[in-house]
């Protein structure tokens, strides 16, 4: 069948359309995770949490996402397999967004945190299964995702759980607290700077043309880790702290301090997120455009900045219109969060996520953080971890992948059922 022009723009506008709504799933659901720590530790506003969102959420598709995007474009499904007959792929993603954003349409009504990332997987690898044949499936490339899946939770608990215990080491149970908070704060945010900047300066800026080598990453890394550090060190100078001398107000000017650092660790939230997660709604529209363009399949093409325009604002509009109830459950019922362990938690898994930006693999930053989360409570005893609400969020996690699939086959038939 030729592509006739009128089915193109028919397309392309419905790629436009799902990949919106698939968008603002991710805002709603998965944006709110980013920054659930941050305002469930009181650190900053849900309206400051928007505000945050929306640059660097916004920064991390365009700077560092084009990685990821590849990957669930073509890195999941066998490109030759649809060769023959390439509006089938089309069909496919959008059924793909269709059925991704649907379920966090309905897990964000119930205010569950799932993952965007599983959701789409299942999604692409199901109607590629089922409409095309298990081998029109890229299976090595869904192995090393699902793997990075369970490592991701783990290695950001980890990571967490050593972030914390320093602080612990450092600055909480010493004698002076507050002193010591003032003087290591700025280290902890020069780790922030530096491990973010350079994952992103070797993966992201290749793509706005940015070519750095022999070591000047590295040089550019260690000085805006130190611009952050020196901001930040400003900005706690600039903290009013309780006059009271007792042990308790300590904790309390302790608390304020990282709560200062927090907006540091949410916006390198939204980045790490927007580098790993923007491509979920990103990469299924990319897919469609290229075909319904030029009605071949592209091995490889370049993502249109308006597609990662796109994304980046329906990401934003999720997070203001429903984003508050996932907020609610992963800031405030897991374990009770304080800017000390709001601020472990999310350093360890914005690194972790970013890493997986870097090396294109989709990871779940939802799985990540709440990875993170329980590491902190287990610094604390498992007795601080309220198990019950982990166990929901653990089932809303093997449900997603299994959703995704079912619902794009079944708009994978509705829409060959429509266009055919």
């Amino acid at each position: 069948m030729e592509f006739l022009t009128d089915t193109t723009t028919i397309y392309i506008a419905l790629a436009a359309i799902f990949g919106v709504f698939m968008a603002w799933g991710i805002g709603a659901n998965d944006v709110a995770n980013a920054m659930a720590t941050s305002v469930g530790s009181k650190s900053i506003t849900i309206k400051q949490a928007l505000i945050i969102a929306a640059i660097f959420e916004f920064a991390g598709a365009y700077l560092a996402g084009g990685q990821v995007t590849e990957t669930i474009r073509n890195g999941l499904v066998d490109m030759d397999a649809f060769s023959a007959n390439p509006e089938v792929l089309v069909w496919g993603m959008l059924g793909s967004l269709l059925a991704a954003g649907t379920w966090l349409l309905v897990a964000s009504l119930r205010g569950w945190p799932v993952s965007t990332t599983h959701s789409i997987v299942g999604a692409v690898v199901g109607f590629a299964a089922v409409g095309v044949g298990v081998d029109a499936v890229n299976w090595g490339t869904v192995g090393t995702t699902a793997i990075s899946w369970v490592f991701s939770p783990m290695i950001s608990g980890v990571l967490a759980f050593l972030i914390f215990m320093s602080l612990q080491k450092l600055v909480l149970n010493t004698k002076s607290p507050l002193q010591n908070a003032i003087k290591y704060g700025p280290f902890y945010l020069f780790m922030v700077g530096f491990v973010l900047s350079l994952l992103t300066i070797k993966k992201g800026l290749k793509h706005v043309g940015l070519h750095l080598d022999g070591g000047m990453d590295l040089v550019l890394s260690v000085a805006v880790g130190i611009m952050i550090a020196l901001l930040g060190r400003w900005l706690i100078s600039r903290v009013k702290f309780d006059e009271k001398v007792d042990r308790r107000s300590h904790f309390a000017n302790v608390e304020k301090i990282f709560a200062v650092m927090m907006i540091f660790t949410a916006s390198a939230m939204a980045f790490a997120h927007g580098s790993n997660d923007v491509a979920n709604a990103v990469g299924p529209m990319a897919a469609v455009i290229d075909v319904a363009k030029s009605g071949v399949m592209a091995a490889k093409s370049s993502v249109p900045s308006w597609v990662l325009l796109v994304g980046a604002v329906g990401i934003v509009v999720g997070l203001g219109t429903y984003g508050y109830k996932v907020i609610q459950t992963v800031g405030n019922k897991i374990t009770e969060l304080t800017p000390t362990r709001g601020f472990s938690a999310e350093i360890s898994t914005a690194m972790t996520v970013v890493m997986a930006s870097y090396t294109g693999i989709p990871v779940s930053t939802t799985h990540t953080l709440v990875g993170a989360i329980l590491g902190v409570g287990f610094a604390r005893g498992i007795a601080a971890i309220d198990l019950r609400v982990v166990g929901g969020i653990f089932m809303s996690w093997v449900v997603t992948l299994p959703a995704g699939a079912l619902l794009s086959v079944i708009f994978f038939y509705l829409l060959r059922g429509i266009f055919v």
